[in-house]
C-alpha cells in the first residue's frame, strides 16, 4: 500500500495546486513534495534491505482478459531510485521560489505530475505500466520545456520529443513481441509481468533484435553516444528546474530501464553486444570531455560533462560483473545529487549577472564566499575527488570495466582527468580573476539557496564517507540480478 500511496500523492498533489492561484502554489509544492519523500523514508523503514526480491508489492488486474496487471513494488534498486527522485524534487521545487514563472500553479502542478510518472517507471513490475508511465513522465516536461524555456525552445523540445518518442516505439515494438511469446496459446495466457518475460527461452537470433529495440529506447533517454545529440540544446534551452529534473532524475529511467528490462530479459543478446555497448560508452566519455573543455556556456559544459558521466555508468553495468553494477547504481545516486546542485549555482548566477558565458565572469569569489564553498565540493564531488560521492561510484565502476578489459579500463580512466581540466578551468574562469562589469554587484546566497544546497553537499559526503548505507540496500537485488542474467 505504501508503494501505491508514493506513487499517486504527487499526482492528487498536483491536481490540489492546480486549483490554487499565484505565488501559493509553489508553497504548498513544496510541502506535497516533503510529504513525498517522508513516505519514502517510511517505505525504506519497511524495507528488508537483506532481501533481493520486490518487497512492498500491490497486484491488481487492470486489463484481465489480457493478461496485463496493475503490479508495482520495489527491490533495493528501485528503492534507491526513489529515495534520490523524493530527495531531489522538494530541492527543485524550493531552487524555482526565485523565478517568477508566469502561471506558476501549472508550472508547479507539472513538476508534481512527473514525479508521478518518475516513481512510476521505479515501481512498475508489468511491462505495459512501464510503458505508460514512461510515456507519462515526457509529458510534463516537454510543456516545462516549451512554455518557460529560452529562445529556441519549440525547436529543441520538439526535436528532445521526436527522439523519445522514437526510441518508445523501439521499446513498445519489443514489449508486444515478449509479450505474445509469453504463456500457451491464447491471448488469456499471455502475460506482460515482469517475471514472465524473465522466464522466456528466446533463441540467440531473437534476443540480439529485441536487445537492440530495447537498447535504443534507453540509450536515448540516458543519453549514451551517438544517441546523445538532443541533450545539450535541451539542457541548454530548459529553464533551470526542468534541466535539473532531466538530468538529475530522468536519464535515470533508461538506466534503470537497462537493469530491470534489458540485461535479464535477453541475457544472450548482451552477450553479444555488449562489448560494442562499450565501445560506445567510451567513446561517449572521451568524446563529451573534449567537447565540455571547449564550451564557453556554463549550461552546456555541464551538458557535455554529463553525457561523459552516464558514458561510464553505461559502460560499468554492460561489464555485468558486481563491481560495475554496484557502481553505477550508486554512481547514479551521486551524478543525481552533483548535477542538480551544480545546474542550481549556475542558473544563480545567471540570474544575478544575466549570462553564463564563462568569458564574461570571473572574481565572484571576492562577494560570495559562502557559494564558492558549496560550488567547490559539488566540483569535487563530480570530479571524483576521495571522500566524496563521485569517487566511490567511479572507483567501482573503473574497477568493473578493467575486470572486464583492462585497455577499456584504461581509456574510460581518462575522464577523471579531462573532468578535471574542464571542471577546474571553468571554477577558476567563473570564480577567480578580476570582477567584470558582470558580477561587480554579486550577492552571496540567500536562505533558500542555502536551504537547497546544504542537503546536497550533506548527501556528497554521507555518500563518500558511509557508502555502505547505500551499497548495503541494493546488493542483494545485485546478486539476484547477476543470477538471472547468468542462469
Amino acid at each position: 500500500m505504501i508503494t501505491a500511496l508514493l506513487l499517486f500523492w504527487p499526482a492528487l498533489a498536483a491536481l490540489l495546486v492546480l486549483l490554487i492561484k499565484g505565488q501559493g502554489a509553489k508553497k504548498v509544492a513544496f510541502i506535497a513534495a516533503l510529504v513525498e519523500f517522508a513516505l519514502a523514508l517510511f517505505a525504506t523503514s519497511q524495507f528488508d534491505s537483506t532481501d533481493g526480491a520486490m518487497q512492498l508489492s500491490l497486484n491488481m488486474p487492470w486489463v484481465e482478459s489480457a493478461g496485463i496487471s496493475f503490479s508495482i513494488g520495489m527491490d533495493g534498486i528501485s528503492l534507491l531510485m526513489v529515495l534520490l527522485t523524493t530527495f531531489l524534487v522538494p530541492l527543485i521545487i524550493l531552487s524555482a521560489f526565485k523565478h517568477d514563472y508566469k502561471n506558476p500553479h501549472i508550472f508547479y502542478a507539472l513538476v508534481l505530475f512527473m514525479q508521478t510518472g518518475l516513481i512510476g517507471v521505479f515501481v512498475s513490475l508489468d511491462a505495459f505500466l512501464f510503458y505508460f508511465f514512461w510515456e507519462v513522465a515526457l509529458i510534463p516536461i516537454y510543456f516545462i520545456a516549451a512554455i518557460w524555456g529560452g529562445e529556441n525552445r519549440i525547436k529543441v523540445t520538439f526535436k528532445f520529443f521526436v527522439y523519445t518518442i522514437f526510441g518508445s516505439l523501439f521499446m513498445l515494438a519489443a514489449f508486444v513481441y515478449l509479450y505474445f511469446q509469453t504463456g500457451a496459446t491464447g491471448a488469456s495466457a499471455h502475460s506482460s509481468d515482469v517475471q514472465a518475460f524473465y522466464q522466456l527461452a528466446l533463441d540467440s537470433d531473437t534476443q540480439s533484435w529485441v536487445f537492440w529495440f530495447l537498447f535504443i529506447a534507453f540509450a536515448i533517454k540516458m543519453p549514451v553516444f551517438p544517441f546523445h545529440t538532443w541533450q545539450p540544446d535541451t539542457y541548454t534551452e530548459s529553464p533551470a528546474q526542468a534541466t535539473m529534473l532531466l538530468s538529475g532524475i530522468m536519464l535515470k529511467m533508461g538506466i534503470y530501464g537497462v537493469l530491470r528490462w534489458l540485461l535479464p530479459v535477453v541475457p544472450m543478446g548482451v552477450s553479444q553486444w555488449d562489448e560494442l555497448v562499450l565501445v560506445l560508452s567510451i567513446i561517449g566519455i572521451v568524446y563529451a570531455s573534449i567537447i565540455a573543455i571547449r564550451q564557453r556556456d556554463l549550461k552546456r559544459l555541464i551538458a557535455y560533462s554529463s553525457i561523459a558521466h552516464v558514458g561510464l555508468i553505461a559502460a560499468g553495468i554492460f561489464t555485468l560483473n558486481e563491481q560495475g553494477l554496484q557502481g553505477g547504481i550508486i554512481q547514479m545516486l551521486s551524478h543525481g545529487i552533483n548535477v542538480t546542485g551544480l545546474f542550481f549555482i549556475i542558473d544563480i548566477i545567471q540570474r544575478q549577472t544575466n549570462t553564463r558565458e564563462i568569458s564574461s565572469l570571473g572574481g565572484i569569489t571576492q562577494n560570495a564566499k559562502g557559494l564558492s564553498i558549496f560550488f567547490m565540493i559539488l566540483l569535487m564531488g563530480s570530479i571524483a575527488l576521495p571522500l566524496t560521492n563521485g569517487f566511490i561510484g567511479e572507483f567501482l565502476l573503473l574497477m568493473g570495466v578493467y575486470q572486464y578489459n583492462a585497455w577499456f579500463g584504461a581509456v574510460a580512466g581518462l575522464t577523471i582527468i579531462l573532468g578535471a581540466v574542464y571542471m577546474l578551468r571553468m571554477f577558476q574562469g567563473v570564480m577567480f580573476g578580476n570582477k567584470s562589469e558582470h558580477t561587480e554587484a554579486f550577492r552571496d546566497l540567500s536562505a533558500s539557496e542555502l536551504a537547497v544546497l546544504i542537503p546536497l553537499v550533506i548527501m556528497v559526503f554521507w555518500i563518500g564517507l558511509f557508502p555502505n548505507t547505500f551499497l548495503s540496500i541494493s546488493e542483494p537485488a545485485v546478486n539476484n540480478l547477476l543470477s538471472i542474467i547468468k542462469r
